[in-house]
């Protein structure tokens, strides 16, 4: 099948050297080229687990953080 396509120069010329290097027309080379991508099976990543570290404590006291007063109250008590 004929095709056209839209290839970088520098790609295109480094395809053209290499195919003559390997002794192998253009064509054969791309085709090469594409079989191997498409063939190729893509690496499997290992599952990302989240680990949550959850802390015990007492609840936070109710304070309306609009309040910049109250807030620095609640900011300045000490740690129990």
């Amino acid at each position: 099948m004929k095709t056209t396509l839209n290839l970088n120069d520098q790609v295109l010329r480094h395809a053209k050297e290499r195919a003559a290097r390997d002794g192998v027309t253009l064509t054969r080379f791309v085709e090469n080229a594409l079989r191997a991508k498409l063939m190729a099976t893509p690496r499997k990543r290992p599952g990302f687990k989240l680990q949550i570290v959850t802390v015990k404590g007492k609840r936070p006291p109710n304070v309306d953080i609009s309040d910049r007063d109250a807030l620095y109250d609640v900011l300045e008590e000490p740690l129990i």
